[in-house]
Protein backbone atom coordinates (compact mmCIF):
# COMPACT_ATOMS: atom_id res chain seq x y z
CA UNK A 1 0.00 0.00 0.00
CA UNK A 2 0.95 3.43 -0.81
CA UNK A 3 3.03 5.56 1.99
CA UNK A 4 1.26 8.71 1.21
CA UNK A 5 -1.76 10.09 3.09
CA UNK A 6 -4.81 7.56 2.35
CA UNK A 7 -8.17 8.60 1.86
CA UNK A 8 -9.73 5.15 1.07
CA UNK A 9 -10.33 2.78 4.15
CA UNK A 10 -10.41 -0.98 4.22
CA UNK A 11 -12.27 -2.04 7.17
CA UNK A 12 -10.24 -4.98 8.51
CA UNK A 13 -12.05 -6.98 10.83
CA UNK A 14 -10.31 -9.97 11.19
CA UNK A 15 -11.59 -12.41 8.01
CA UNK A 16 -12.02 -10.23 5.30
CA UNK A 17 -10.42 -10.56 1.93
CA UNK A 18 -7.91 -8.15 2.21
CA UNK A 19 -4.93 -8.84 0.47
CA UNK A 20 -6.87 -9.83 -2.84
CA UNK A 21 -8.89 -5.82 -2.31
CA UNK A 22 -5.52 -3.89 -1.47
CA UNK A 23 -3.81 -5.71 -4.48
CA UNK A 24 -6.43 -4.04 -6.33
CA UNK A 25 -6.59 -1.04 -5.43
CA UNK A 26 -2.87 -0.83 -5.77
CA UNK A 27 -3.15 -1.98 -9.20
CA UNK A 28 -5.38 0.65 -9.51
CA UNK A 29 -2.83 3.54 -8.13
CA UNK A 30 -4.86 3.55 -5.07
CA UNK A 31 -3.13 4.06 -1.61
CA UNK A 32 -5.38 2.82 1.42
CA UNK A 33 -5.69 2.10 4.83
CA UNK A 34 -7.30 -0.40 6.98
CA UNK A 35 -9.64 0.41 9.49
CA UNK A 36 -9.61 -1.60 12.83
CA UNK A 37 -11.49 0.58 15.12
CA UNK A 38 -13.36 3.80 14.81
CA UNK A 39 -10.56 6.12 15.15
CA UNK A 40 -9.31 4.61 11.92
CA UNK A 41 -12.12 6.04 10.24
CA UNK A 42 -11.08 9.67 10.90
CA UNK A 43 -10.08 11.47 7.61
CA UNK A 44 -11.05 9.06 5.21
CA UNK A 45 -12.90 10.04 2.47
CA UNK A 46 -14.35 6.35 1.07
CA UNK A 47 -14.58 3.01 3.12
CA UNK A 48 -14.71 -0.72 1.04
CA UNK A 49 -15.93 -3.77 3.36
CA UNK A 50 -14.93 -6.65 2.19
CA UNK A 51 -16.20 -9.68 3.64
CA UNK A 52 -15.23 -13.59 3.63
CA UNK A 53 -16.36 -16.00 6.49
CA UNK A 54 -19.86 -15.87 8.25
CA UNK A 55 -22.45 -13.41 8.85
CA UNK A 56 -21.97 -13.46 12.64
CA UNK A 57 -18.40 -13.90 13.37
CA UNK A 58 -18.53 -10.42 10.76
CA UNK A 59 -21.07 -8.56 13.00
CA UNK A 60 -19.61 -9.58 16.06
CA UNK A 61 -16.43 -8.35 15.30
CA UNK A 62 -18.11 -5.14 14.11
CA UNK A 63 -18.85 -4.78 18.09
CA UNK A 64 -15.88 -6.06 19.43
CA UNK A 65 -13.48 -3.77 17.40
CA UNK A 66 -16.55 -0.63 18.33
CA UNK A 67 -17.07 0.09 14.53
CA UNK A 68 -20.78 -0.19 15.00
CA UNK A 69 -21.54 3.12 15.88
CA UNK A 70 -19.11 4.49 13.34
CA UNK A 71 -19.99 2.59 10.58
CA UNK A 72 -23.69 3.69 11.14
CA UNK A 73 -22.92 7.37 11.13
CA UNK A 74 -20.73 6.68 8.00
CA UNK A 75 -23.73 5.12 6.16
CA UNK A 76 -26.75 7.77 7.60
CA UNK A 77 -24.18 10.58 6.66
CA UNK A 78 -24.53 8.71 2.99
CA UNK A 79 -20.60 8.93 2.42
CA UNK A 80 -19.02 6.58 0.11
CA UNK A 81 -18.90 2.40 1.27
CA UNK A 82 -18.60 -0.42 -0.99
CA UNK A 83 -20.08 -3.39 1.18
CA UNK A 84 -18.51 -6.53 -0.47
CA UNK A 85 -20.38 -10.20 0.01
CA UNK A 86 -20.45 -10.35 3.72
CA UNK A 87 -19.54 -6.56 3.66
CA UNK A 88 -22.67 -6.34 1.42
CA UNK A 89 -24.88 -8.94 3.86
CA UNK A 90 -24.11 -6.96 7.32
CA UNK A 91 -25.76 -4.00 6.05
CA UNK A 92 -29.25 -6.03 6.97
CA UNK A 93 -30.92 -7.18 10.39
CA UNK A 94 -30.17 -10.69 10.52
CA UNK A 95 -29.09 -13.53 8.42
CA UNK A 96 -30.08 -17.78 8.08
CA UNK A 97 -26.13 -18.00 8.92
CA UNK A 98 -26.41 -16.92 12.25
CA UNK A 99 -29.89 -16.68 13.49
CA UNK A 100 -30.11 -14.22 16.72
CA UNK A 101 -26.90 -12.20 15.70
CA UNK A 102 -27.75 -8.56 14.78
CA UNK A 103 -26.28 -6.92 11.72
CA UNK A 104 -25.89 -3.41 10.86
CA UNK A 105 -29.47 -3.20 9.80
CA UNK A 106 -29.34 -0.15 8.01
CA UNK A 107 -31.60 -1.70 5.08
CA UNK A 108 -34.37 -3.45 6.03
CA UNK A 109 -34.28 -7.33 5.00
CA UNK A 110 -32.83 -10.42 5.87
CA UNK A 111 -30.07 -12.86 4.65
CA UNK A 112 -31.19 -15.89 2.75
CA UNK A 113 -29.39 -19.07 2.20
CA UNK A 114 -29.81 -20.88 -1.15
CA UNK A 115 -32.00 -24.37 -1.13
CA UNK A 116 -32.89 -26.16 -3.44
CA UNK A 117 -35.32 -28.71 -3.57
CA UNK A 118 -34.19 -32.68 -4.43
CA UNK A 119 -37.20 -32.55 -6.34
CA UNK A 120 -37.37 -29.29 -8.08
CA UNK A 121 -35.15 -28.44 -11.36
CA UNK A 122 -32.61 -26.79 -9.46
CA UNK A 123 -31.70 -30.13 -7.53
CA UNK A 124 -28.42 -30.16 -9.39
CA UNK A 125 -27.04 -26.50 -8.62
CA UNK A 126 -24.44 -26.82 -5.96
CA UNK A 127 -24.13 -24.61 -3.09
CA UNK A 128 -22.21 -22.52 -2.35
CA UNK A 129 -22.41 -20.91 -5.56
CA UNK A 130 -19.01 -20.60 -7.03
CA UNK A 131 -17.18 -19.17 -9.92
CA UNK A 132 -18.55 -16.89 -13.07
CA UNK A 133 -22.04 -15.91 -13.74
CA UNK A 134 -23.40 -13.06 -15.29
CA UNK A 135 -25.23 -9.61 -14.04
CA UNK A 136 -27.93 -8.41 -14.70
CA UNK A 137 -28.03 -4.48 -14.75
CA UNK A 138 -31.18 -2.92 -13.40
CA UNK A 139 -29.82 0.61 -13.74
CA UNK A 140 -27.08 1.21 -16.24
CA UNK A 141 -27.19 4.66 -15.69
CA UNK A 142 -25.40 4.19 -12.79
CA UNK A 143 -21.62 5.22 -12.48
CA UNK A 144 -20.73 2.33 -10.99
CA UNK A 145 -21.35 0.54 -14.04
CA UNK A 146 -19.94 2.93 -16.97
CA UNK A 147 -17.51 1.55 -19.43
CA UNK A 148 -18.48 -2.19 -18.57
CA UNK A 149 -20.21 -4.53 -21.54
CA UNK A 150 -23.76 -5.59 -21.18
CA UNK A 151 -24.55 -8.63 -19.16
CA UNK A 152 -20.91 -8.64 -17.83
CA UNK A 153 -19.50 -11.92 -15.88
CA UNK A 154 -18.39 -11.37 -11.97
CA UNK A 155 -16.95 -13.74 -9.41
CA UNK A 156 -18.96 -15.06 -6.75
CA UNK A 157 -18.54 -17.56 -3.63
CA UNK A 158 -20.97 -17.51 -1.32
CA UNK A 159 -24.00 -19.91 0.09
CA UNK A 160 -26.54 -17.17 1.26
CA UNK A 161 -27.66 -13.47 0.00
CA UNK A 162 -29.63 -10.68 0.79
CA UNK A 163 -33.06 -10.37 0.00
CA UNK A 164 -34.04 -6.07 0.35
CA UNK A 165 -37.41 -5.49 1.57
CA UNK A 166 -36.94 -2.49 -0.36
CA UNK A 167 -36.38 -3.69 -4.26
CA UNK A 168 -35.83 -0.78 -5.55
CA UNK A 169 -32.53 -0.76 -4.20
CA UNK A 170 -31.27 -4.20 -6.25
CA UNK A 171 -29.40 -2.35 -9.26
CA UNK A 172 -28.22 -5.76 -10.82
CA UNK A 173 -29.41 -9.57 -10.29
CA UNK A 174 -27.56 -12.60 -10.90
CA UNK A 175 -29.58 -15.71 -12.00
CA UNK A 176 -29.07 -18.84 -9.93
CA UNK A 177 -31.91 -20.89 -8.85
CA UNK A 178 -33.79 -17.97 -9.86
CA UNK A 179 -33.00 -14.32 -9.82
CA UNK A 180 -31.52 -12.53 -6.40
CA UNK A 181 -30.05 -8.94 -5.27
CA UNK A 182 -26.20 -9.53 -6.94
CA UNK A 183 -26.31 -5.57 -6.13
CA UNK A 184 -27.76 -2.48 -4.11
CA UNK A 185 -27.42 0.96 -4.61
CA UNK A 186 -28.79 3.80 -2.35
CA UNK A 187 -27.00 6.98 -2.88
CA UNK A 188 -23.23 6.75 -2.35
CA UNK A 189 -23.53 3.82 -0.57
CA UNK A 190 -22.78 0.48 -3.06
CA UNK A 191 -22.34 -3.29 -2.35
CA UNK A 192 -22.22 -6.36 -4.14
CA UNK A 193 -22.26 -10.26 -3.70
CA UNK A 194 -19.63 -10.83 -5.96
CA UNK A 195 -16.21 -9.99 -5.69
CA UNK A 196 -15.35 -7.07 -7.59
CA UNK A 197 -11.33 -7.79 -6.93
CA UNK A 198 -11.73 -11.03 -7.62
CA UNK A 199 -13.63 -10.28 -11.33
CA UNK A 200 -10.98 -9.28 -13.21
CA UNK A 201 -10.67 -6.24 -15.35
CA UNK A 202 -14.95 -6.11 -15.10
CA UNK A 203 -14.20 -5.80 -11.23
CA UNK A 204 -11.10 -3.48 -11.56
CA UNK A 205 -13.72 -1.13 -13.39
CA UNK A 206 -16.06 -0.93 -10.94
CA UNK A 207 -14.07 -0.20 -8.27
CA UNK A 208 -12.36 2.49 -10.40
CA UNK A 209 -16.03 4.03 -11.07
CA UNK A 210 -16.97 3.48 -7.11
CA UNK A 211 -13.53 5.31 -6.28
CA UNK A 212 -13.91 8.12 -9.20
CA UNK A 213 -17.36 9.34 -7.85
CA UNK A 214 -17.02 12.88 -6.30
Amino acid sequence: MSDSPAKIGVIDYGAGNLRSVCNALTHLGIGSRLVRSGSDIDGLEKLIFPGVGAFGDCAAAVDRQDLRSPLTDWLQADRPFFGICVGYQVLFSESDETPGQRGLSFFEGSVKKFCFAKDSENAGLKVPHMGWNQIEIKNPELALWQGLPANPHVYYVHSYYPEPVDTSLISATTDYGGPFAAAIQSGNITATQFHPERSQSVGLRLLRNFLEVE
